[in-house]
């Protein structure tokens, strides 16, 4: 797969990133079953060879159980660790840790670099590649981030860092008083999101040179393939429907499908979207590469614009 760089960094990833968030195939670790993490095995292996090389992650994933699982797979595979770029989040909090104490974001250095050194022990790297702040803390202290940060990259246990699901204007607070250049800022975007296009998150990545991670590219599967099992079209409003209808139209106009146009869009656009494909059936992993193959057109761009907005531009 076409490996391009990651916002200002050195890091080379896939043009298509993996999202573990899967693996574990439960959010609840006492839910866990041979069968699942078996699956959820082979979900890293059919990604591996199908050439995913950004694989991302969050502690809060199962609890860790996924970023173990990938960790386990990691060890089986000679190399792997050496072709790949691994990328993971934290900051995220469940109700009841302390007990008591409401689930919430929590951006102290103090938390920032237990949660890092957490997910290390758990994928069983000496370094992360990546690390990424997951939800916006409200009480987030500039300097403390920088602090935090520093520290983390200065002992070698983190080689860059990004945000997620940010608002710009923290974001840009947040780089005002840290050394180290963010890389990636990842959000929800994909056509049945659209806030990126018009708040400014995807001009402050062309600006500043991040790269936008698109995490649910397919809306939760509603613009994929096999919607109309999950997700019966009868159920979503006539804008999704609208959506699919020209998703339709286009894939047989390009011998291709619902799933690899919708995450051609993304791609076509300029600040170098990468989607985050989250699927664990091998061959859906596999089919989404083909999206690469498929060149949009401005006017096909616009028309699933057009689709997704439920109006003309104005």
């Amino acid at each position: 797969m076409q490996q391009i760089p990651i916002g200002v960094s050195t890091l080379l990833g896939s043009r298509l990133a993996y999202g573990c968030w899967r693996l574990a195939g439960t959010w609840t670790p006492g839910e866990i079953t041979p069968a699942r993490e078996a699956d959820g095995r082979r979900a890293v292996l059919a990604a591996y060879e199908a050439g995913y090389t950004l694989f991302d992650h969050a502690d809060i994933y199962c609890r860790g159980e996924a970023e173990r699982i990938f960790g386990t797979v990691l060890k089986e595979v000679p190399g792997m660790r050496d072709r790949i770029v691994v990328a993971t989040k934290g900051g995220i909090r469940v109700a009841n840790d302390p007990p008591g104490a409401p689930g919430r974001y929590d951006f102290s250095a103090e938390h920032i670099i237990r949660a890092c050194e957490g997910s290390l022990r758990r994928l069983g790297v000496e370094t992360i590649d990546l690390y990424q702040l997951h939800r916006p803390d409200f009480l987030a202290d500039p300097a403390e981030v920088a602090q935090a940060f520093t520290q983390l990259h200065q002992a070698g246990k983190v080689r860059y860092f990004g945000l997620s699901n940010t608002r710009p204007s923290l974001l840009a607070a947040l780089q005002a008083a840290c050394p180290l250049r963010f890389i990636v800022h990842q959000v929800e975007i994909s056509l049945a999101k659209l806030d990126t296009f018009t708040d400014g998150t995807l001009d402050q990545c062309l600006t500043a040179g991040l790269t936008p991670l698109a995490w649910s590219p397919l809306a939760k599967g509603l613009l994929g393939d096999g919607n109309n099992q999950n997700f019966p079209l009868r159920n979503v409003n006539s804008q999704v429907e609208s959506i699919v209808g020209v998703l339709d139209e286009l894939a047989h106009a390009h011998g291709a499908t619902r799933t690899t146009v919708a995450l051609a869009w993304l791609l076509r656009h300029p600040s170098r979207i990468i989607p985050i494909v989250g699927s664990t059936t091998p061959a859906r992993i596999h089919e989404a590469v083909r999206a690469l193959e498929i060149n949009l057109s401005r006017e096909e761009w616009y028309r699933l614009l057009i689709a997704a907005r439920g109006e003309p531009l104005p």
